[in-house]
């Protein structure tokens, strides 16, 4: 399990830019973080992976601190967490040593699938053929806990396909993802749990059988919670 017990950032004395409590992920399930730019989806993930300044972090996996077990955890980031100067293969090296998991066959599938060359340096790749190295390298970590921030960005249609079927396909059941995305339409039928945040803190945790029972769509309720009006365009207009 994951467990967020206490989270917290701002800057001064300004309203907290995050703010959670009492946040439990159980193992195996597939959580979307959705909500508006701005709503501190990737600020709460980086918070998880111990990236950037948190006032308070309290967060801990099956009762472990999270920073003692990082070797538990993956980040696949629009920034990207490769080393430039490397090439694929040499990169494979460095992750290996880290993660004792790492699946060294299926990396190399990955990297043929997506017709990457892996003897070249990374830094002279495309901005598409660096985001496919990063969901290579991600998924072949053999980590329990997956953090996904847009891993969609800049793809098209086809290749995000792909990438939920190689997803879905890889997991062992165990894994514990969360993927931060804007393409509710893709992943509504992939996720078992949705969170939605606002203003950095969250509006809307709910299960999406839950959801499908009640008769409701998830784009519904994002709407609901951001406050969307969508006649509003309207005012510009007349």
């Amino acid at each position: 399990m994951l467990e967020l017990k206490y989270v917290e950032k701002s800057f001064g004395q300004s309203r907290p830019i995050l703010h959670v409590r009492d946040l439990r992920i159980p193992s195996g399930e597939i959580v979307g973080v959705l909500g508006e730019n701005g709503s501190g989806k990737t600020t709460l993930l980086k918070a998880i992976m111990g990236l950037g300044e948190v006032k308070y972090r309290d967060i801990a996996i099956n009762g472990r601190p999270v920073q003692e077990q990082y070797d538990q955890l993956a980040f696949i980031t629009e920034e990207g967490s490769y080393i430039p100067k490397l090439t694929p293969l040499q990169y494979a090296d460095f992750l290996a040593a880290f993660y004792p998991r790492f699946d060294l066959v299926y990396y190399n599938k990955l990297l043929k699938f997506y017709e990457l060359e892996p003897n070249k340096r990374i830094r002279t790749f495309s901005r598409g053929q660096k985001s496919k190295l990063e969901i290579s390298a991600g998924m072949a970590k053999g980590a329990k806990y997956i953090l996904m921030d847009e891993p969609f960005l800049g793809k098209d249609m086809f290749t995000r396909r792909d990438f939920l079927k190689l997803m879905i396909g890889n997991l062992k059941g165990d894994e514990t993802i969360l993927i931060v995305t804007h393409h509710l339409d893709e992943i509504e039928t992939v996720i078992d749990r949705a969170l939605i945040m606002s203003r950095g803190r969250i509006e809307a945790d709910f299960y999406m059988d839950d959801l499908r029972e009640q008769g409701k769509d998830l784009t519904a309720i994002m709407a609901e919670k951001a406050g969307y009006k969508p006649d509003r365009y309207k005012t510009v207009l007349e």
